[in-house]
């Protein structure tokens, strides 16, 4: 039986994942820092976590261990006063100590990457061998990681950096400030949809049972190729604009009305849908994503989610749950602003350790 770590295990899709690959018959172990461990959708299944900083894992952590995939890292830009330098140097640091440790023992390193890199497309689908123009430091961040993982690369050492599309779907933990996920708990809760641009970019989307199945075919992968693997994870039918995305909520949710933060910003009172990454209602942020290698790599990988048939699961899981409107306005289902809570309430240091629980 394959032992497999998995950091950031108790984040969004580290909850579905650990569950997904104990149930592919591995032996889970799990490392969080427990930002968001409160924040719960319902009941996640038992597994076995360590809530441990992945800053301080050791070559005795690796003992033992098959394959190491690392989820851990920061989701949102930085916050308050915080600047780029003392978010995302660490998290580039920590990630490139454990890949080494893992060359040096023999373990198999999969890195959460992510389609963000790509930032600026045209018409075209974008492949592992387009340009990447990364808007944002967290995609700035995961590209410089993957620069690492690729420096260290020889016969003895493979990794492997799946580029997930944005990840969409139910989880204990889920997140409610990703595209999908968002404008269906408005829905739900409030049967309105704010979009809080033009709604014109184009996004891959990918459901995050999909995402733990290419994880899954990575792990089972004997890659021994020299050099790291990067993988676009998603299908090409689910490329769309969020516009589009909108309006399928609108077709699976009867009565809701579509409207626009720009045409009045009083429509975000408590500062969650307001990405401040958009300008004056645009979002440069728009790619299309071609994902015809990993169906060469994984020959049996397919995603079986749409986005119509994720948004028709999702609900159907809101409405069973019957939860309250003002639940989808929790501040744990928002990385930055919980973060940012944390951060200003003096829980969490200005590197982001743990001062108080």
């Amino acid at each position: 039986m394959k032992r497999i770590l998995v950091t950031g295990s108790i984040g969004y899709l580290g909850s579905v994942l650990t569950a997904y690959l104990q149930k592919k018959n591995f032996e889970v172990i799990g490392y969080d820092t427990g930002f968001f461990k409160n924040a719960l959708l319902y009941n996640p299944s038992p597994t076995n976590t360590f809530f441990r900083d992945v800053r301080v894992i050791t070559e005795k952590d690796l003992e033992n261990i098959d394959v190491v995939v690392h989820l851990a890292g920061i989701s949102n830009d930085p916050m308050g006063k915080l600047n780029a330098t003392s978010i995302y140097d660490p998290t580039r640091t920590y990630s490139f100590k454990i890949a080494k440790m893992c060359k040096k023992m023999g373990v198999k390193f999969i890195f959460a990457s992510s389609c963000s890199v790509y930032g600026l497309g045209e018409n075209e689908f974008l492949t592992e061998h387009s340009s990447t123009y990364p808007q944002t430091l967290y995609s700035l961040n995961k590209l410089q990681i993957e620069g690492d993982l690729q420096s260290i690369s020889d016969k003895n050492f493979s990794p492997i950096a799946l580029r997930f599309a944005t990840v969409f779907g139910p989880s204990p933990r889920i997140r409610f400030d990703v595209v999908i996920n968002m404008l269906t708990g408005m829905a739900v809760s409030d049967h309105s949809i704010v979009l809080n641009s033009n709604g014109l970019s184009w996004r891959p989307n990918l459901h995050i049972l999909d995402a733990c199945q290419a994880i899954d075919c990575a792990i089972n992968l004997d890659y021994f190729a020299g050099e790291l693997l990067i993988l676009n994870v998603g299908a090409d039918k689910n490329n769309l604009q969020v516009i589009e995305i909108a309006k399928i909520i609108q077709k699976v949710v009867p009565n809701c009305e579509l409207k626009f933060l720009s045409d009045n910003p009083l429509l975000d009172k408590e500062g969650l849908i307001t990405d401040r990454k958009i300008k004056n209602g645009t979002d440069t942020r728009t790619y299309k994503v071609s994902f015809d290698k990993i169906k060469k790599i994984f020959p049996d990988f397919k995603c079986e989610w749409d986005i119509e048939s994720g948004i028709k699961d999702m609900v159907d899981l809101f409405m069973r749950l019957s939860l309250p409107p003002n639940f989808f306005k929790s501040r744990g289902f928002y990385r930055l602003q919980q973060l940012e809570y944390l951060y200003a309430e003096g829980y969490v240091s200005d590197e982001l350790f743990w001062l108080k629980s």
